[in-house]
């Protein structure tokens, strides 16, 4: 595949894909690393390693379904961690990456995980979808508050050329922003060079406690709230994918790079968005292209993991979260389309919408899980009642 040969648009729809991947949660990373008592060479390594398994699960993939399926970390999973790691060693956290990793392979390689899923409606897997993106719209346009030049700027350029040009839309969105943060200077310096840093191997250490105290809620944070999403998304943007090789085959690369820091892959729902709409490509049958080209920055990001942080911070978040706003208005509007378009169903739909949307965690379990889980209660009573 030659990547000169694949549409601009389609390029820049997986690099948006990774930059959002990387901006909006690369900080939490750094937060478990050092929870676990990791220091910054060894955190370094970490993303190093991330971003080579996400790139290689990403391309292998993509490129053997013809389908847009990104991989990414578990940031729910992160943000447990970094929670839930203090007063245990590094090597203990390398055998909770292992003992999870190892849970979600039995899943795949067993077909429960496929199996469940089928029972999900597709309205639910939209409205479950629209829900986990609505803040990343809103954001879109919250973000005016603090920088208004900045976001108003990129809004204008997004409306005027998806009314002229709409396929360019993002492209020209993503340009006017750097060139407004260029000329106001509102891109911070960073001191840190561009650099390589060789991933270190750390011995796991596995202890009764930390398998059952860490292990197995991280376990269900990421199928719940990563791994689930994920498939629903492919799902509801019209992508059939059989779910069990997926899980094996990411828990599979997480299992084996574990000890470099590699402490979950999964597959992606909010990045993957980005790749899985229009904007990515008009003919569905080739927004894989974009999905491959996220797989390649993601390896280059990979490559440079000791910088990558800092060389994030000196984006303005108001502008990380414009232009990932942008890039999912259309996948928004078609999820919520799709969702409330049966009128049997759509109660329930609006339910999982809703709950999903509302952010709330119940036993360390995203809000996506007990969305999908409150819809389908109402779908089912619902089926029931209005049965003939």
């Amino acid at each position: 595949m030659r990547l000169i040969s694949i549409p601009l648009p389609t390029v820049l729809a997986g690099f948006v894909a990774v930059l959002v991947g990387y901006a909006s949660s690369a900080a939490i990373i750094w937060q478990a690393a050092e929870a676990a008592g990791a220091n910054t060479i060894q955190i370094a390594g970490w993303l190093t390693m991330l971003g080579i398994a996400m790139g290689i699960s990403t391309l292998a993939l993509t490129l053997w379904y013809r389908t847009p399926i990104l991989t990414a970390w578990s940031t729910p999973g992160a943000a447990l961690l970094a929670t839930s790691l203090p007063g245990h060693s590094l090597n203990e956290a390398v055998g909770v990456f292992i003992f999870a990793s190892f849970l979600i392979l039995i899943c795949g390689a067993t077909g429960l995980f496929a199996r469940l899923m089928r029972l999900i409606p597709a309205t639910l897997s939209a409205a479950m979808l629209a829900g986990i993106l609505l803040r990343f719209g809103l954001d879109a346009f919250t973000s005016l508050q603090g920088d208004f030049l900045l976001c108003a700027s990129m809004l204008v350029g997004w409306l005027l050329a998806k009314t002229w040009a709409p396929r360019y839309a993002v492209v020209v969105a993503m340009v006017v922003g750097l060139a407004v943060c260029l000329l106001s200077g509102n891109l911070q310096s960073t001191n840190m060079p561009v650099a390589i840093v060789m991933p270190e191997f750390t011995a796991p250490h596995f202890s009764l406690s930390s398998l059952l105290g860490i292990g197995i809620p991280f376990f269900l944070v990421t199928m719940a709230s990563q791994n689930a999403p994920g498939v629903a998304t492919l799902k509801a943007s019209g992508y059939h994918v059989p779910v069990s090789p997926l899980m094996v085959v990411t828990a599979a690369i997480a299992l084996l790079l574990a000890p470099f820091g590699v402490f979950s892959i999964c597959i992606a729902a909010i990045t993957a968005a980005i790749c899985q709409g229009s904007e990515a490509h008009p003919d569905p049958s080739k927004r894989w292209l974009a999905a491959a080209a996220a797989g390649v920055f993601y390896l280059l990001a990979g490559v440079f993991g000791g910088s990558i942080t800092t060389l994030l911070t000196a984006l303005p978040v108001a502008y990380i979260h414009t232009l990932a706003g942008l890039a999912l208005l259309s996948t928004i509007a078609g999820s919520l389309y799709q969702a409330l378009n049966h009128e049997r169903e759509r109660d329930a739909a609006i339910v999982t919408f809703l709950v999903t949307a509302s952010g709330v965690s119940l036993l360390g379990i995203g809000s996506a899980f007990w969305g999908l889980v409150a819809g389908g209660v109402c779908y089912a009573l619902f089926s029931f009642i209005r049965r003939p």
